[in-house]
């Protein structure tokens, strides 16, 4: 069976930046001029379509990735408009996990900001191209081509910039295209042809020439075609250049550079076009690796109705009409509705009753999708996110999705008792949909904590529950997510033998515990030869080691960055068991960390703040207090723009004493750095208030 649009023709593609860069703003226009939608939705009125929910509304932020489709040229673009904000990454990683293509949207007067830095390292990781769109080239300060020189200092790639713009600031009226060598006037209309297009106006023809002069000279470097019709003086005809651009793209030795102003209209179809022009199809990305849940084995799928059917489920919501509705792209083959398909990670069937479309939170419903599609379906009990679906006779597992550990945690409790069972069913949902929002009971206490990826992450949870759950909650001051680690290679050995129930058990183990290089978290060796322990107790002896990780040694808190070695021990031929090594394995674990000189790491945040002048000395003197480190100072349009990092524990509140000092004029960001070693006196004061009383608001 035949897709009915050619796979060629489908562009699946994200909108990712830093916060108020404009990705919603730009995904309204986008839907507006593909027909999508019939009146322009705007962030500030709280009417953009793809913020639908209340909170993002009122709050002006995205915080969840929404989906979309829409049509330009006879091409299908999938659209996925993803949050700006720090603690919602996770939104980012797991688009970015199963988008062919991304628009990188850069302020006009911003530049490089905190969260462009990061999704574009987190595109860069799943080797996704991308194209930049210069957005708000309209407001006062906006300068290109200081925007181009930060991505090639910041980022070390070649740009190619396609467009220069008529006019800047509150003159920019459109754009030249450098390509077809034609300029782009655009009216204030709202309508589908509020431009005109026109020669290049002569004030501006010199300009134009120099920059597609350099625009071939880059694309020569990379392109042998051209390089010989550029130093034999051949004529380059628009074709020639836009196939370079494009393969500059997809090969990421390039990255194509638009202008416009979203917010005024302005750009919106020359956008449209470079995306069909240069982004890839699905095609284009060619063949996933996956592997053999039985044997392990390398397996490939290819873009094809006629291969087996494969999909990677990247996102998870919880609807409180239908159920979770279920995200998932197509690798191959296609899916009917009443189709059954097999999830290898749980080890479980399903019957595919419904499959969707998504618009926002609008949903169309299909008869079937194929491969390179984006859907969604209702009704799969017990699935997760990164899960891969499959055909049961062709079994296949993707790479599932990483995502980085919370940040910040806090004690929740019903203001009503009558919700404590409620509270535990939505807190589970909660976690099945946000891999990076954690709930758990704390074994000592018995009270309920919530962890996530900042403050506002834990806040909009909260916000979540009261409007779409029904549930008053009062939650406990927030409180930092500290971890274990050791210093020092140590050792440490346990014998168990015990009689339980008639029966002897005995598991006898040495373990070597050293510290872990930067970045690991954790990693499990064995030196030691079956004779000492049998080969098929190892698995009982890191389970055993697995379980103190999770509750730690000295102060409760998980442990990372160490490496375990299983280096000696004994078994008995008859009373041996894997419950006697794990126990034992655990035992050990718990004396070699504790000789190994245990430390309590903290989160060190990264923080960005741009200030105006006279607010600097107060917001350095209070960063400075909270024990804040000032790494680079640069001064933009009259702005001090200060890089620091600074202990989340003494960020707390920082918000609230930020807009105090500033008057709600300046602006931070801040995300996390690292997790970094305490001092002595900190690391005392954090066990000895360990057990303190958490106060509600």
């Amino acid at each position: 069976m035949v897709n009915m649009i050619p796979v060629e023709k489908i562009r699946n593609i994200g909108l990712m930046a830093h916060i108020d860069a404009g990705k919603t703003t730009t995904t309204e226009r986008i839907l507006f001029y593909t027909g999508k939608t019939y009146k322009m939705g705007e962030v500030h009125d709280g009417t953009a379509v793809m913020d639908w929910m209340d909170q993002e509304q009122e709050r002006g932020i995205t915080i969840t990735s929404a989906a979309t489709t829409c049509f330009w040229k006879d091409y299908r673009i999938n659209i996925i408009d993803t949050p700006g904000h720090v603690d919602f990454t996770a939104e980012v990683e797991r688009s970015l996990r199963v988008l062919d293509g991304a628009i990188i949207v850069m302020c006009g007067v911003g530049g490089v900001e905190p969260q462009t830095e990061k999704v574009w390292y987190q595109a860069s990781k799943y080797s996704v191209p991308r194209i930049v769109y210069v957005n708000k080239l309209d407001r006062v300060g906006a300068d290109y081509t200081d925007v181009i020189d930060q991505i090639e200092e910041k980022f070390t790639i070649r740009t190619l910039l396609l467009q220069i713009p008529l006019g800047i600031e509150e003159n920019f009226s459109g754009v030249i295209d450098l390509i077809a060598m034609k300029a782009y006037r655009y009216s204030d209309e709202s309508s589908d042809d509020n431009f005109e297009i026109i020669p290049v106006p002569a004030e501006y023809r010199e300009e134009a020439e120099v920059n597609r002069e350099n625009l071939i000279e880059r694309l020569s470097d990379i392109d042998l075609e051209l390089m010989e019709s550029f130093l034999e003086k051949k004529p380059i005809s628009e074709e020639m250049i836009k196939k370079a651009v494009r393969n500059a793209c997809l090969a990421l030795t390039g990255v194509p550079v638009v202008l416009g102003s979203a917010f005024k209209r302005k750009g919106i179809q020359n956008l449209l076009d470079t995306i069909v022009d240069c982004l890839p199809s699905p095609a284009d990305k060619g063949d996933i690796e996956g592997i053999s849940p039985r044997t392990g084995d390398k397996i490939i799928r290819k873009l094809s109705d006629s291969e087996p059917f494969s999909a990677l489920i990247f996102k998870i919501m919880s609807d409180p009409y239908v159920g979770q509705l279920i995200y998932f792209r197509v690798y191959s083959g296609f899916l009917k509705s009443g189709d059954t398909v097999y999830n290898p990670n749980k080890g479980k069937k399903y019957r595919v009753l419904k499959l969707l479309k998504m618009h926002a939170n609008k949903r169309e419903e299909v008869d079937k999708v194929h491969s390179g599609d984006i859907a969604v379906t209702v009704g799969l009990n017990d699935v997760s996110t990164g899960d891969t679906l499959c055909d049961e006779r062709n079994q296949v597992v993707f790479e599932a999705i990483q995502f980085p550990d919370p940040v910040i945690s806090a004690t929740i409790e019903p203001r009503l008792t009558s919700d404590h069972n409620k509270l535990d069913q939505v807190l589970a949902k909660l976690s099945v949909e946000d891999p990076t929002f954690r709930a758990q009971v704390n074994p000592e206490t018995g009270q309920k904590i919530i962890s996530g990826m900042g403050e506002l992450h834990l806040e909009v949870v909260r916000e979540r529950m009261k409007r779409e759950f029904n549930i008053q909650t009062r939650m406990g001051k927030p409180r930092v997510a500290y971890h274990e680690t050791i210093r020092r290679v140590s050792t440490g050995e346990s014998k168990y033998c015990k009689q339980t129930g008639g029966r002897n058990h005995y598991g006898h183990v040495v373990l070597s515990v050293a510290p872990l290089d930067h970045g690991g978290k954790f990693r499990f060796n064995t030196n030691i030869g079956h004779r000492l322990i049998p080969q098929e107790f190892f698995p009982a002896v890191e389970a055993g080691v697995r379980e103190s990780l999770d509750t730690g040694v000295v102060a409760g808190y998980p442990i990372i960055n160490v490496a375990v070695t299983l280096v000696d021990g004994s078994a008995h031929e008859t009373d041996s068991s894997e419950m006697a090594f794990k126990i034992a394995a655990s035992q050990a674990f718990q004396e070699a960390f504790k000789q190994g000189d245990p430390v309590l790491l903290e989160p060190l945040m990264k923080v960005e703040i741009v200030v105006q002048d006279e607010y600097l000395g107060d917001v350095i003197g209070d960063f400075n207090a909270r024990e804040g480190k000032v790494t680079h100072m640069d001064v933009k349009n009259s702005l001090h723009i200060v890089d620091g990092l600074a202990p989340l524990s003494n960020m707390f509140g920082y918000a609230t004493a930020f807009r105090t000092l500033t008057q709600g004029r300046a602006s931070y960001s801040m995300e996390f750095y690292d997790n970094v070693e305490m001092t002595d006196k900190k690391m005392y004061d954090v066990l000895r208030n360990q057990l303190g009383i958490y106060t509600f608001n």
